[in-house]
C-alpha cells in the first residue's frame, strides 16, 4: 500500500458537485502541487486545482484528512468541484501526472480494512449502504456498519473462546481427575452459546432478504400469462405479452421491492416442445435459470388447465430441492368459487389474475412468508451469502461438540469442534482472511468507495 490511489467519489455523469479522493503516502504533496498548499487538516476550504503551468483546471473545496485519522487510515485528500465529466477527468489527470495511480473498485474501503479501521463485515456494509432497495435495508446496513453485527459475531467467538479453555483445561490437568465433560455448568454455556447463534442467525438471514433479496424464476405452458405476471409484478410493461404462443424466447429479468424486499424475477420461454432451434435455446435456459432460484412460480392456466396437468407432467423435469408454488392465474374468467380440480403434490398453489391484480396480495404474502420475511426489518443486520454459510457451519460445530459432549468422549474431540466454529466466526469479521477472499470482496464495489 505504499502507492497513492485516486478515483471520483461521486457518480459518473453530469451533477452540481464533484468529489475525487486521493489517499496513500504521497497525498500530502500531491496536494501541495495541485492546490500551492494544503489547507489545514479537516476544515474545507476554497482553492483552485492547478494545471502543470498554472492555468486553472476548476475551483472549489479541498478538505485534508492526515493520518491515521482518515477513513483510510492513511492520508487523504478530498477535492470538490464541478460536476462536469471533462472537469473530473481533467483533475484525475493531473493528479495521476503528480503520481497516484486509479484506485481499483473497492480499493479505498479495502485500505481501510487492512489499516484496522473497519472489519471485514464492516467493509461489506459500506457497499450494502450504497446499494440499499429499501428503507430497512439502508437501517440494517447501518447497524452493521456501526459494529453491532461484528459485535455479536465476537461476543459469541468469546464466549466459545472461554468455553474451549474451560475443555483444554481437562486435557491439561488430565492426572488430576478433573472430569470437565460431566460439568453441568459446561453443558449450560455450551446451550447459551448456540441460543446465542440462533438469534444472530435469525438477524442474519432477515439481513440478507434485505440485501440480497429472492430470486424467483416464473415458469409454466406457453400463454399460461408468465409475462403478465412479469409485469404485474413489475408495476410496468416489462415483457411483450401477446395471444402467440413462444412470444418470450429469452431470459427476462427484473428487479422490485416487495414491502421492502428485494425480488429478482425472471420470466421464461414456455415449456414445450420447441417449434425452432431458437425457442429450443430459450427453454434451455429457462430450465437452466430455475436451477438457481430460490423458488418457482409454475404458473397454469386455470381456464384451460384446471386440474394443473401441465406442473403434473413437468414436475419430474423440475430442479430437485427447489421449492415450487403453483400458480392458477387467469380466476377472473372462472367461477367465483373456482377451487383446482387436483391439488398439486408437494406444492403450494396461488389463484389470481396477473390482469385484473386479483390475489397479488396473497402471492406477495405468501412469497414473503416462504423466507420468513419481516417487512419492518427490525433488528434484521445486513449480511450476505458467505455470513449465513460461516454462521450454519458454526452451528453444525456447535452440534457437534454437544454430542461429544453427552457422550464424555476424549476432550480433545470438543475442544476441536469448538476451535472450527471460532475459526468460521472469525472469517466473517476478517480476523484472517486470504487475498483470494478479499479480493471477491471488495471487487463488487463500486471504484471511489
Amino acid at each position: 500500500m505504499s502507492d497513492t490511489i485516486v478515483a471520483a467519489a461521486t457518480p459518473p455523469g453530469r451533477g452540481g458537485i464533484a468529489i475525487v479522493r486521493v489517499s496513500g503516502a504521497a497525498a500530502r504533496e500531491i496536494g501541495e502541487s495541485l492546490l500551492g498548499q494544503l489547507p489545514q487538516p479537516r476544515i474545507a476550504t476554497t482553492a483552485q486545482f492547478r494545471d502543470r503551468d498554472g492555468s486553472a483546471i476548476d475551483h472549489g473545496l479541498a478538505l485534508y484528512f492526515p493520518a491515521p485519522q482518515s477513513y483510510t487510515g492513511e492520508h487523504v485528500l478530498e477535492l470538490h468541484g464541478h460536476g462536469s465529466p471533462v472537469l473530473v477527468e481533467a483533475v484525475i489527470r493531473r493528479l495521476l501526472e503528480l503520481g497516484a495511480r486509479r484506485a481499483q473498485p473497492g480499493e479505498f474501503t479495502q485500505r481501510a480494512y487492512l489499516n484496522a479501521k473497519l472489519d471485514l463485515a464492516q467493509a461489506e456494509a459500506v457497499a450494502d449502504l450504497i446499494d440499499a432497495a429499501s428503507d430497512a435495508a439502508a437501517r440494517a446496513a447501518l447497524r452493521s456498519l456501526e459494529g453491532e453485527f461484528s459485535s455479536r459475531v465476537l461476543a459469541l467467538n468469546q464466549t466459545l473462546g472461554e468455553l474451549r479453555a474451560q475443555v483444554e483445561a481437562a486435557i491439561d490437568f488430565a492426572d488430576d481427575e478433573i472430569d470437565v465433560l460431566s460439568d453441568r455448568a459446561l453443558t449450560a454455556r455450551l446451550e447459551g452459546a448456540t441460543t446465542q447463534l440462533t438469534a444472530l442467525r435469525a438477524a442474519s438471514r432477515q439481513g440478507r432478504l434485505l440485501t440480497e433479496g429472492m430470486t424467483v424464476v416464473i415458469a409454466g405452458r406457453p400463454n399460461a400469462g408468465k409475462s403478465s405476471l412479469l409485469n404485474r409484478l413489475a408495476g410496468h410493461e416489462a415483457a411483450i405479452v401477446t395471444a402467440t404462443p413462444g412470444t418470450t424466447r429469452d431470459l427476462l429479468r427484473e428487479r422490485v421491492v416487495l414491502d421492502g424486499m428485494p425480488l429478482h424475477v425472471l420470466d421464461t420461454a414456455g415449456l414445450r416442445s420447441a417449434g425452432d432451434a431458437i425457442e429450443a435455446e430459450g427453454i434451455r435456459r429457462a430450465r437452466a435459470a430455475m436451477t438457481r432460484a430460490d423458488r418457482i412460480l409454475f404458473l397454469i392456466d386455470a381456464v384451460a388447465d384446471p386440474t394443473a396437468a401441465g406442473y403434473l407432467e413437468e414436475r419430474a423435469l423440475l430442479p430437485p430441492g427447489i421449492p415450487v408454488t403453483v400458480v392458477f392465474n387467469k380466476i377472473d374468467l372462472v367461477a367465483r368459487d373456482f377451487e383446482p380440480g387436483v391439488v398439486p403434490p408437494a406444492a403450494a398453489f396461488i389463484r389470481l389474475s396477473a390482469l385484473t391484480g386479483e390475489g397479488f396480495g396473497a402471492l406477495a404474502a405468501h412469497l414473503k412468508a416462504c423466507v420468513g420475511f419481516e417487512p419492518d426489518g427490525a433488528g434484521a443486520l445486513s449480511a450476505r451469502a458467505r455470513h449465513l454459510d460461516a454462521l450454519a457451519q458454526v452451528d453444525a460445530y456447535l452440534a457437534a461438540a454437544a454430542r461429544q459432549l453427552a457422550a464424555r468422549n476424549a476432550p480433545e474431540l470438543v475442544a476441536e469442534e469448538l476451535k472450527r466454529a471460532q475459526q468460521a466466526l472469525g472469517d466473517i469479521v476478517g480476523l484472517e482472511s486470504s487475498d483470494e477472499l478479499l479480493g471477491r470482496i471488495f471487487a463488487r464495489f463500486c471504484i471511489g468507495k
